[in-house]
């Protein structure tokens, strides 16, 4: 794997870090009334890190199964191109993606709110790793910053060992910023929990916008590898 390749997963893996799994909800654990439950927030991250690591795993197998005599084409010149034009194609339509919610919408109501106490409460641990399962599912169809580090794996060639390492590496990137703030709520909750609060907040309210910059980043790093690869700007 070259610095470049691991460079853009790494990116790749900070923007996959925004998402409402890995961030939103660990946020609004965060800054839940009373004392901050460490070991239910930790236990979300890891069951989110391993549902994310499997699924990667088997996309990841699957596609070495599936297009094992593929691996020249995956890696010519024609299927490079392809990726430059989708990736250009991402970015584009990003800025398509409604960025911004009418003054006179109502919102909806707090029903992550309501499970969020109860998964910090004194009820069962299972819903915490229910809920962490409940959002990887619904993020199986917009995982793009994770479907296209896949992607760049698979077309890397490399072996199952190495490939496997940097699924484990990416999931713990992806959970890292998640886990710097748990650490600054414990430490520092007077300072930190203000922000916390205002920063659960605005992720909420501009939940589109971010979506259509996390579009806009993955089309970016998937155009800039293709380009790379290409030669285009040598």
């Amino acid at each position: 794997m070259t610095l470049e390749l691991g460079l853009t997963l790494g990116a790749l893996a900070l923007v996959d870090s925004l998402s409402i799994g890995t961030l939103l909800i660990p946020l609004f654990f965060l800054v839940a009334p009373g004392r901050v439950r460490t070991g239910r927030v930790l236990l979300y991250l890891s069951t989110i890190a391993v549902f994310y690591f499997l699924v990667g795993l088997a996309l990841t197998a699957g596609a070495d199964a599936l297009l094992s005599g593929f691996s020249e084409l995956l890696r010519s010149p024609a299927a490079r191109w392809t990726q430059l034009v989708l990736g250009v194609g991402l970015v584009a339509g990003s800025f398509w993606i409604d960025r911004k919610r009418p003054e006179n919408e109502e919102r909806p109501p707090g029903r992550l709110t309501r499970l969020r106490d109860r998964a910090m409460g004194d009820g069962a641990p299972t819903l915490v790793v229910a809920l962490a399962l409940g959002a990887g599912l619904v993020e199986l169809a917009t995982m793009l910053p994770y479907l296209g580090a896949v992607g760049m794996i698979t077309a890397a060639g490399m072996p199952s060992q190495l490939w496997a390492g940097v699924l484990v590496l990416y999931c713990l990137v992806m959970i890292t910023p998640a886990l710097v703030l748990l650490t600054a709520r414990v430490v520092a909750r007077p300072l930190v929990e203000p922000p916390l609060v205002k920063l659960a907040t605005w992720l909420e309210k501009n939940s589109a916008e971010n979506t259509a910059w996390i579009i806009g980043i993955v089309g970016f790093l998937l155009a800039r590898d293709a380009a790379s690869t290409l030669e285009l700007f040598s």
